[in-house]
Order: structure tokens, then sequence, then C-alpha cells
């Protein structure tokens, strides 16, 4: 539209009754004295939220219900098939499978919040796993040091990964591509295809012990993945570090402006990350018994997985901890349900699968409708 030109002009014709025009030179100026039409106006300004406006609105403020729906109806439709599925040793059998994946997911949730995400996740926790079983299994090195130079080793993977997305702002689906193939064949090279036993009674295998009440029994693996949510639900929910990393998973250039130093932020959630990747390498030497190449082979798909099933958008800046871990139960679920129904091990594949397309379709509706 050109310039408005100065000055007043009248429109004869152009009026409705009771309407007079006016256009200035920065401003067209409408006024009317038909109070239908003022109702009219006031009415649709102030009409109520449809009901697929409410839901969402639900939904975006509380990522992690939706995940939580669906882990009750799955539980209770199991139940149904199978009057095993909620005894206490099954129960306890589904937390000790999603203990190593569920933690992983943790760290995982800290780098998709950031709209980034890490392709090479499992494969670093496997080198870690490796090099604490390898240092005491051969090096006979103590168990409490060779745990600390593992978890070194996931911190120091996650900190390349994260130097490489923001120093040399390569996309993070490339970076972490690669790095999987590289962390991938280190962890080959290194142990040389081998698998490692540690001894019973060894310090790393303190994670595969297990603590009973009842009937319900629950690995320390379970217990320490506990408490890395609890620790990261804190951080994300209750400290600066937590809104800056919202805020720049939702809008990084806004944050920049708004003074937010986007790439220490962004650094910061793949080093935590690689913390929560050490535990889940002491998980995993707990629940193999030592260290193992092979192991962990589907985990860094499993636990981006777990985040998208949990409601976390991977559009970045949307999301709850939470969420991650009821991710994480409700594939074991589904697994384990599906085993106990004694259908063909393929249907729990195509299960998921399809959860996975419903979460990421909620999350396109909740974005489509907020916008």
């Amino acid at each position: 539209m050109g310039p408005l030109i100065a000055g007043s002009l009248s429109c004869t014709g152009c009026q409705r009754p009771g309407q007079s025009v006016s256009i200035e030179r920065d401003s067209v100026t409408i006024s009317t004295d038909d109070g239908a039409a003022s109702a009219t106006l006031e009415e649709f300004l102030n009409r109520p939220p449809s009901a697929g406006q409410r839901v969402q609105a639900v939904l975006h403020r509380q990522p992690a219900l939706s995940p939580a729906i669906v882990l009750i109806l799955s539980g209770v439709a199991f139940s149904l098939l199978n009057s095993h599925f909620y005894r206490l040793e099954n129960l306890s059998l589904l937390a000790q499978q999603a203990a190593v994946v569920g933690t992983l997911a943790a760290g995982q949730t800290l780098i998709i919040l950031t709209a980034g995400i890490d392709l090479s996740i499992g494969a670093v926790m496997v080198l870690s796993s490796l090099v604490m079983s390898m240092l005491v299994y051969k090096q006979h090195v103590p168990g409490v040091l060779a745990l600390l130079i593992g978890a070194g080793i996931a911190v120091a993977g996650e900190t390349v990964n994260g130097l490489l997305v923001t120093r040399i702002k390569l996309p993070p689906f490339i970076v972490t591509l690669g790095m999987l193939g590289i962390f991938t064949a280190i962890s080959l090279i290194y142990a040389q295809g081998q698998t490692v036993q540690l001894q019973p009674g060894a310090f790393l295998l303190w994670t595969g012990d297990s603590v009973s009440i009842g009937s319900l029994h629950l690995t320390y693996g379970v217990l320490l993945m506990i408490g890395v949510y609890v620790v990261f639900g804190y951080a994300l929910r209750y400290t600066a570090w937590g809104r800056h990393l919202y805020a720049v998973g939702d809008d990084a250039e806004a944050s920049r402006l708004a003074g937010i130093s986007v790439n220490r932020v962004l650094l910061s959630a793949y080093v935590v990350a690689g913390i929560a990747v050490a535990v889940a390498a002491w998980v995993l030497v707990g629940r193999v018994g030592g260290g193992d190449p092979n192991s962990g082979l589907n985990a860094n798909l499993e636990s981006i997985t777990a985040v998208v099933i949990g409601g976390t958008s991977l559009f970045g800046g949307r999301g709850a901890i939470l969420g991650s871990l009821i991710g994480a139960l409700i594939v074991q679920v589904f697994d384990n349900g599906l085993a106990l129904a004694g259908l063909d091990p393929n249907y729990q594949v195509l299960a998921v699968g399809l959860l996975v397309i419903a979460a990421v379709s909620v999350d396109q509706w909740i974005r489509s409708v907020k916008a």
C-alpha cells in the first residue's frame, strides 16, 4: 500500500448508514453508531475457547500429561490381557529394563529442549562402560577411580559434540551422526570385540544389586535413575539455567537479544547430558555384569523415542523431564505387555513406531493451535 495522503477524505456512497469514515496521514478511523455491529464485535472478541483449544492449553502447560494417560491406559489394557502384568515381580522387571534407557533419556531431553538431537549418546555410553570395565579387569584399577575415569570419558565425548555445534556451527544431527560412527569404532577397537565380565562383588556391579520391598525388587541402578530425574527436574524448573535452556530452545535469536549467552547454554546442555550418560554407563555395567561393545546398540534411538513419546517437542522449548521417564516406561510396558500376551515380537516394534508418530502428531497439533 502506498503512503497515505495528509488531510481528510470524504467518501460519498462508501459509508454505511450511521458510519463516518476519515483517512488521515497515519491512521484510518471508522466510527459507527450501529449498536448491533458493536455487540457482534464484542461477542467475537470475548468468545469462549473451543473444547479443542482448552485441551491444547492444558497439554501445552502439562507436556507430561498425555504420556501419563497413555501409560495408565496401556497398563490397564495389558492387565486385562494377562493378570500377571501387575504383579510386583513383573513391575520390578519393567523398572530394571527401563533403567538404562530412562537414564540416557534424561540427558537426551536436555539436548532436545534446545532444539538439538544426539544420535551418538548411546555410543558414548557404551564406550564409557567399556573403559570402566576394562580398567578394572585388565589394569586392576580400583573401582571408584575406574568409575571416575569412565565418567570423564562420557562428559568429554558429549563436550566434543557441544563444541562442534556451538563453535563450528554444525547442525546437531550431522555432528552426532558422524560422532556415532567414531565412538562406535573406538569402542570396538578398544575392546577388540571382546566382552568383559567382572568378578561378583566388584564395585562397578553395585548398580545391579537390588533392594527389596516385599515382592518389589528395585536395583540401585533404578534408584540412581530416579535420582537423576529429581536433580534434573529441579534444575530445569527452579534455576535460571533451566529457564535459559527452554528460552534458547524456543527462540535462540530472541534469547540472544535478551542477553542470554546462547552458545554457553547450548554447550552446557551437552556437558550436563554427559553426566547422565556416565550414570547410564554405570547402570549398564551393573545390568550386563561388565562391559560389552555390543550392548546398547539401539540405545541412541530408544532414548530419542522415550523423549518424543514423553511429550518433549523435537522443535525445542517445550517439554518436561518427567515425561521422558514416562516415555521410557511406556516403551517397556508395550514390550512386556505384548510379550505376556503371546504376540509376535514384531508387533512390539510396530506399536512403538505408531506411538512415536502419534506423539509427534500431537506435538504438531499443539503448536498449530497455539499459533
